[in-house]
C-alpha cells in the first residue's frame, strides 16, 4: 500500500509543491499560524488554560499573593536584606498555618503563596514556603530583558506568560490576600490592579497588606488623593500596613482571611 506523502516527499512527486505548502500544514503544528495577528484571541485562551489546568491538578484552590521587586537582594543596601528577609519568613508563615501543605489527597489547597516568579522579593516568598515544605506559584512574564525563574517556586507550578493580562488574571482570581512588599513601576502596576478591583466591587473582599508603613507613606499620598476628592475616604480602609512578618499574618486574619481548617469543601 502506498503511504501518504509528507513534506519529505521527494520533489520529483506531482503534489511535492502543494504538501510542501504552509497552507497544508496541520493548523495545530504550524508555529506561524498560530503566532500570527489572528490567532491573538487563542493565545490568549492556550495561556488561561495551560496555568488553570495545572493548578487545578495541584489542588491550589486559593492563593496568598507576594508582590515586590526584583531588585531587592538578600544582602542588599539599606533596608533591603530586611525586606527579603521577611517576605521569606512571611511565605513560610503564610504556608505553614494557611493550608497550602495538604494532609490528604482529596483535600484542596488554600493560601498557596504566589507570586511574580521573578527574584527579589518574589524570590523570598517562594523560597520560605519551599523551606516549609510547600508549594507555591511562580507566575513569570516574558520581557525584553529575559526574567527567569527563581530556584524556590514548585516547577510545575513555575508558569511563564507572554501576556500581562493574562498573567494578573491568574494573580487575581485565586487570591484570598494580597502582600505588597516595597517595589517600584511593575509592583505599583500590580498593587493599584488590585485596589481598583476592590473599588469598583470587581474582586472579592480580600485583604490588601502593604508591608512598611513608612516606605508606602513616603511614596504615595493616599491620604491626598481622599482630601482631593479622587477617592471616597472609605477607600482608604481598602488596605492596611504591617512592618513584620508575624504582625503581617495577624493582620491578614484580622482583616477576614480564613486559613484551610475554616474553609468548608463546599465553599
Amino acid at each position: 500500500m502506498e503511504k501518504h506523502p509528507t513534506v519529505d516527499t521527494p520533489q520529483t512527486l506531482p503534489y511535492a509543491a502543494q504538501v510542501a505548502s504552509p497552507s497544508y500544514r496541520l493548523a495545530a503544528l504550524d508555529h506561524d499560524f498560530l503566532l500570527g495577528d489572528s490567532m491573538r484571541g487563542v493565545r490568549f485562551l492556550l495561556e488561561y488554560e495551560k496555568a488553570d489546568e495545572a493548578l487545578r491538578a495541584w489542588g491550589v484552590r486559593s492563593t496568598i499573593v507576594v508582590f515586590g521587586s526584583a531588585r531587592i537582594a538578600e544582602n542588599g543596601p539599606g533596608r533591603q536584606g530586611f525586606w527579603y528577609e521577611q517576605a521569606r519568613r512571611f511565605g513560610r508563615i503564610a504556608s505553614e498555618r494557611g493550608g497550602a501543605i495538604r494532609d490528604g489527597a482529596a483535600k484542596p489547597r488554600d493560601n498557596v503563596v504566589a507570586t511574580g516568579g521573578g527574584p527579589g522579593i518574589m524570590e523570598a516568598a517562594n523560597r520560605g514556603a519551599s523551606e516549609a515544605g510547600a508549594p507555591s506559584v511562580g507566575f513569570n512574564i516574558t520581557l525584553p530583558h529575559e526574567q527567569f525563574p527563581n530556584a524556590y517556586s514548585t516547577p510545575e507550578l513555575t508558569f511563564r506568560f507572554h501576556y500581562f493580562a493574562i498573567r494578573k488574571m491568574h494573580l487575581a482570581m485565586r487570591a484570598n490576600a494580597l502582600v505588597v512588599f516595597p517595589g517600584g513601576f511593575g509592583t505599583l502596576d500590580e498593587l493599584f490592579e488590585l485596589l481598583t478591583l476592590r473599588q469598583t466591587g470587581k474582586a472579592p473582599a480580600i485583604p490588601i497588606l502593604l508591608f512598611d508603613k513608612a516606605y508606602w507613606t513616603s511614596v504615595i499620598r493616599f491620604e491626598r488623593l481622599a482630601e482631593e476628592g479622587m477617592i471616597r475616604p472609605e477607600d482608604l480602609e481598602l488596605f492596611a500596613y504591617a512592618d513584620e512578618a508575624e504582625e503581617a499574618w495577624e493582620r491578614l486574619l484580622a482583616c477576614g482571611l480564613k486559613p484551610h481548617q475554616d474553609i468548608s469543601l463546599s465553599d
